[in-house]
């Protein structure tokens, strides 16, 4: 349950949430068969907390998960949040586009890439999003390529938005998000504050940044992450985002190829 501790030894961390994770990808403009990260255009991440209505659709800037061994700090925002699935499956379809030099272009479905449980967790003074896959059974190049592993801990910080930034970074004009008075009092003046509460996530705009810390996530939070994979097996993302199999291509959810 959201706010109890689970540990057998210190340091301790306190869980403060945990859910659904789905990894998706979104093929470059008129690439339909994807065969390395160079025709990926984003990379998704939608996050379903079992203890809330909300599901949330995180973009990470490099198309990739951060690099555990190179503890590298990535960027990502709050793309949308919804109240169904629904919602997020139309974010997901084709799209299609007008140009005026080569007519119509068509950007093909996001693709699902791997699923499983995630947990938000402080720890000391800082806050973690942990994940462990249920599928692929075994990851192969497509999750390789996008970072995605097993298992994994990261690092987690909420961005000030009212914090200057150096110009061509980050999110801007009606994109960058307005947070609540008593979420933005969190920051206390300083640039990052922890994740904590994540109800920072349930506001589209947010800004993050994710630091590679742990491939082995549960022997570093103290968290039975096994545990949670099993709770997460009532959902799937074909279930739950109502993602139909014969709309997309499928092969990186279950072999690990690519696409």
């Amino acid at each position: 349950m959201a706010g109890a501790c689970f540990g057998y030894a210190e340091p301790m961390a306190e869980l403060l949430e945990d859910g659904d994770i789905y990894f998706l990808y979104r093929p470059r403009v008129q690439e339909q068969q994807v065969g390395s990260l160079d025709e990926v255009q984003r990379l998704l991440v939608v996050m379903h907390p079992w203890h809330g209505r909300h599901l949330r659709l995180l973009v990470v800037g490099r198309k990739r998960l951060p690099d555990i061994d190179e503890h590298d700090r990535f960027w990502a925002f709050v793309d949308e949040v919804v109240d169904r699935p629904e919602q997020l499956h139309e974010t997901l379809q084709a799209r299609r586009y007008a140009t005026k030099t080569s007519g119509e272009r068509q950007q093909p479905p996001a693709r699902p890439a791997a699923e499983g449980a995630y947990v938000i967790a402080r720890h000391d003074d800082h806050t973690h999003l942990a994940y462990e896959l249920e599928l692929p059974l075994c990851p192969g190049p497509a999750q390789h390529d996008l970072g995605i592993e097993p298992e994994a801990s990261y690092i987690v910080t909420v961005k000030n938005p009212q914090a200057p930034t150096r110009p061509g970074v980050g999110l801007r004009g009606s994109r960058k998000v307005k947070l609540p008075a008593p979420l933005q009092k969190k920051f206390h003046g300083r640039r990052f504050a922890p994740l904590d509460p994540p109800g920072f996530l349930d506001h589209p705009g947010t800004e993050l940044v994710l630091i590679g810390a742990a491939h082995d996530a549960s022997e570093e939070l103290q968290i039975d992450l096994d545990a949670e994979v099993e709770r997460a097996e009532r959902s799937t993302i074909f279930g739950d985002l109502r993602i139909g199999r014969r709309e997309r291509p499928v092969a990186p959810l279950f072999v690990g190829e690519w696409a």
